[in-house]
């Protein structure tokens, strides 16, 4: 039997998914929908669904997915909706179908916990702030109980909490090979599960940052797959702008700064002035304080060009910001033979440095710029067409 035509005895009265459940009814638009999907599985190219709410458009897509045998990568636009399509709707799907299936779910790195991050966290005899200490002290309880390191089991934690950044890592600072808990490392066991995996449950962020890491390079995160599936795709031309182009903010500068003082201090005390250029990066970032809080009443995202920074001095902070950066790296250059976490640092620092110098510039062609306003301050450079970069051979 053809793809289509079971998937069309699924729906049926009467078949698997009534005989499953007395909650399920047939739907025509759904039963349409999950034909049409695994018409484009079977014969190739690209299917574009729009439907209404309630039509049931998880179940139009899993069905298939899962009847195909097809290694499928799906992506959604939530982590919350990762966590029910792994932890819900496939397993119970795959159960009333009666098909074996490994699945694998795969976030970014921030969500996971990072355990060298968290011992320097640990050993930092500077952290003063009770509330931080006693989350950390909770994270670091829970961190010999956990399988997948996903922070998302603690329902107690608040995503905005300031100690996620201390215990997770970074594409910038992520350690790789050098890290001594590399074996351990919960992204590493996330990304080998996925290999393995029939089913691949991802979300648009992570899928555009690989894209980013293999057009710069760098090894793919994620593993080839002919069958992609994106759930609410309206949203991927946004989350895809973002990462396929280069910004720097506020953020970035002070989590840089913190780990070059911290980092400095523990590795190589005496050895540079870290104090110094750990204030000169927060002098700069702060600069950008005035022009967030100029622009704020203006709105959430706005035009940037040469008025806009000249009028701020945003050109002059980013020209200011190169040079701190340039000295951070060249200081960090002579010391990076002492440990992986020196050798990060320096590349963080010629990174931004690099994003600080382009952005001084002019734009460049087939670019846009615009000023984020926010909690931080975010300076963004992006591609206009993306089309090319999401083009599936």
């Amino acid at each position: 039997m053809d793809l289509q035509r079971q998937v069309r005895e699924t729906f049926r009265a009467g078949g698997p998914l009534s005989n499953a459940t007395s909650q399920f009814f047939p739907r025509e638009g759904q039963t349409q929908m999950s034909i049409a999907v695994g018409r484009a599985m079977e014969e190739g190219g690209a299917l574009v669904v729009e439907a209404g709410t309630g039509i049931g458009k998880t179940f139009a897509y899993l069905v298939p997915a899962l009847l195909s045998g097809e290694r499928v990568l799906l992506s959604t636009a939530t982590k919350a909706l990762q966590d029910q399509l792994f932890g819900r709707d496939l397993p119970c799907l795959a159960e009333a179908l009666g098909v074996p299936v490994r699945s694998a779910l795969l976030k970014g790195r921030g969500s996971y916990l990072c355990l060298h991050r968290m011992a320097l966290a640990c050993m930092d005899s500077e952290m003063s702030d009770l509330a931080t200490v006693k989350t950390l002290a909770r994270i670091e309880q829970w961190s010999s109980q956990t399988r997948s390191g996903d922070l998302a089991e603690l329902p107690d934690l608040d995503e905005r909490s300031p100690v996620i950044p201390l215990v997770t890592s970074t594409r910038e600072n992520c350690l790789g090979s050098g890290c001594p808990d590399l074996r351990a490392c919960h992204v590493n066991l996330a990304r080998r599960d996925a290999l393995a995996a029939d089913i691949v449950i991802v979300n648009h962020h992570l899928f555009f940052a690989n894209l980013a890491v293999r057009e710069s390079g760098l090894a793919e995160l994620l593993p080839t797959m002919r069958v992609v599936v994106f759930d609410e795709a309206h949203q991927i031309n946004e989350i895809g702008v973002q990462f396929l182009g280069i910004e720097i903010s506020m953020g970035q500068l002070r989590d840089f700064s913190r780990d070059l003082l911290a980092t400095g201090w523990r590795l190589a005390r005496g050895l540079a002035d870290w104090q110094g250029l750990t204030t000169a990066v927060d002098g700069l970032a702060m600069k950008l304080t005035p022009g967030r809080d100029v622009l704020r009443h203006l709105g959430a995202r706005l035009r940037w060009d040469n008025d806009v920074l000249d009028g701020l001095s945003i050109r002059a902070t980013l020209e200011g910001i190169g040079q701190v950066l340039a000295e951070c790296a060249n200081t960090l250059a002579y010391l990076a033979e002492i440990s992986p976490d020196l050798a990060r640092l320096q590349e963080r620092a010629e990174e931004l440095f690099r994003r600080a110098n382009v952005l001084a510039g002019e734009c460049e062609a087939g670019f846009v710029r615009w000023i984020d306003v926010g909690t931080q301050l975010r300076l963004v450079q992006a591609p206009l067409d993306i089309a090319d970069v999401v083009q599936f051979q």
